[in-house]
């Protein structure tokens, strides 16, 4: 047990310290602690992290997808609904399809179903990857989006195929009613369960105004949801994602904000640490898988580069076709107008793999129908290579592509006036509301109250003229910030002279630490 404890804290460690070197100089994190893991799985003495499938499939994966869902605006989800599942559906199932085809050509004496298998393995984009590289580079919204969406709902689609692909291979009986009784179960139980758990939650969190009750509610709302999905073979991807997506679009009015600035954190350092394990761990699995590898050399090279370079080829011969023959339909040209070839282009290139494929590859069966044989341990090497090829290659040039594809990025100004001019009118509401309720309020609380609406107002203007020079906004949050520091330091002083107690201090000290907290947000967006 301790030295299983000791690992988890050297690999936390390990995380924090790459991460932390990673934004120092600018570098993108999920690459460089995937490059670590690769530098430490050789190294002498390092111990091996053994992963096992359920660890990453219902330990790792429910909590992030369930992550990105909160965050993920379902307005912007449903309108472009027809590129995700077009990427979600569509080209897992070409990608798993041509790697099939492929694996098959080049291992004859490998039946077509497992070859299958692994094409449903290599072939979804991982959400992670997804958004780690996609955020920090700063494609437009819409890309993003179309980005988050395929890597919500791929894992699904790629883990019923790989299912009945496995089932296929271990003998059982595959036809047209069992693949699409599997489907409809994947789907339709995927989609009842995420309600369900929606539902549920969103009645406890209702219910509660403790913030650590809402964490623990909110911890444990992915686990729940995709286990209780799994039971019955439904898909509990699918579950987490429709829960997560239909609390976070009730997220505002769902919960107190002290429960929402809580959970806010607390997810952020969720998201941080295992973001950074599993790349981390990606990386990590090298020595292991290389030591179970048995096939020879000339095969290894020659099935792994041919399957790797189906798996990009794949989605250029998906996506370009698929952008632009849907819009010769007039309804769909009138209501989204064709895009420039950048943007097929630069979203063909972010189909980053991670941890997903890797865990859906450690569920290959260890022998097929009657105790057949076959390479298992070339379709992990295959599996692996492609994450660590699919990082390393188009994450550390998609930035420079869209550099140089002059890929135009979301205009600033557009999201500050919208921004400007709703504020306005919450202004103009909450002054109304203002007036309704003073009664008999003091004079000097209701202009006090009247001054800081108009402060709101004025500093979403205040940015659309900004020009590089420090705004009233930005002035007034400098110089409170250093009239803070003062306070802070009296109240401190005072502690330790004995003349207040340390539940005075912390008190005064929480205070100005949510004033504080207030202010760099507003600095962040001034």
């Amino acid at each position: 047990m301790e030295h299983h404890l000791l690992e988890i804290v050297g690999l936390v460690a390990i995380v924090v310290a790459v991460s932390a070197a990673a934004k120092r100089f600018g570098l993108l994190t999920p690459i460089v602690l995937v490059i670590a893991g690769l530098a430490l799985s050789v190294v002498p003495g390092f111990p091996e992290i053994h992963l096992e499938s359920e660890f990453v499939l219902i330990g790792v994966l429910p909590p992030l997808l369930y992550v990105a869902a909160l965050e993920t605006s379902v307005p912007a989800f449903r309108f472009n609904l027809r590129p995700i599942l077009l990427l979600a559906i569509g080209l897992v199932l070409f990608t798993a399809f041509s790697v099939g085809f492929v694996a098959h050509a080049l291992l004859p004496g490998v039946p077509f179903s497992i070859c299958l298998a692994l094409g449903a393995v290599v072939a979804p984009p991982d959400a992670v990857s997804a958004t780690a590289v996609a955020r920090r580079i700063g494609l437009p919204r819409r890309m993003v989006t179309i980005l988050e969406g395929e890597s919500l709902i791929n894992d699904a689609t790629a883990l019923v195929l790989l299912r009945l692909a496995a089932l296929a291979a271990a003998g059982g009986s595959v036809g047209p009613a069992n693949i699409a009784w599997n489907s409809l179960l994947a789907a339709g139980g995927g989609i009842l369960f995420g309600v369900l758990g929606a539902l549920v939650f969103g009645f406890l969190h209702k219910r509660t105004s403790d913030p650590l009750i809402d964490n623990a509610l909110s911890l444990i709302t992915p686990f729940v949801v995709v286990i209780a999905a799994e039971t019955v073979h439904a898909s509990g991807v699918v579950a987490v994602v429709v829960t997560g997506l239909a609390l976070g679009h009730r997220w505002p009015t769902l919960m107190s904000a002290a429960s929402r600035l809580q959970m806010g954190a607390f997810w952020r350092l969720v998201n941080f640490m295992l973001e950074g394990l599993v790349f981390l761990l990606v990386g990590l699995q090298l020595r292991q898988i290389m030591d179970g590898l048995e096939t020879s050399t000339g095969t290894v090279a020659a099935v792994t580069g041919a399957v790797f370079a189906t798996v990009i080829i794949a989605r250029f011969v998906w996506l370009y076709p698929v952008t632009y023959l849907v819009r010769l339909v007039p309804r769909i040209r009138e209501r989204d107008p064709r895009p420039p070839i950048q943007v097929p282009t630069v979203l063909a290139w972010a189909g980053m793999r991670g941890v997903v494929t890797l865990g859906a590859a450690l569920t290959l069966p260890d022998t097929l129908a009657d105790g057949r044989e076959y390479p298992r341990d070339l379709f992990l090497f295959i599996a692996f290579a492609t994450i660590v090829g699919t990082l390393l290659l188009q994450g550390m040039t998609l930035q420079p592509l869209v550099r140089r594809l002059k890929l135009q990025p979301d205009d600033p100004q557009a999201d500050v006036l919208a921004e400007a001019a709703i504020q306005n009118r919450a202004s103009r509401a909450a002054r109304d509301r203002l007036d309704e309720q003073a009664g008999d309020a003091p004079e000097t609380v209701v202009k006090r109250l009247e001054k800081l609406t108009q402060q709101r107002n004025n500093v979403a203007w205040e940015r659309l003229g900004a020009a590089g020079t420090e705004t009233p906004s930005r002035a007034y949050v400098r110089l409170r910030r250093e009239m803070i520091d003062a306070e802070r330091e009296v109240f401190r002083k005072a502690r330790d002279e004995g003349r207040i107690t340390e539940e005075v201090l912390r008190r005064a000290q929480h205070e100005m630490d949510l004033e504080e907290s207030m202010l760099e947000r507003k600095l962040e967006t001034s």
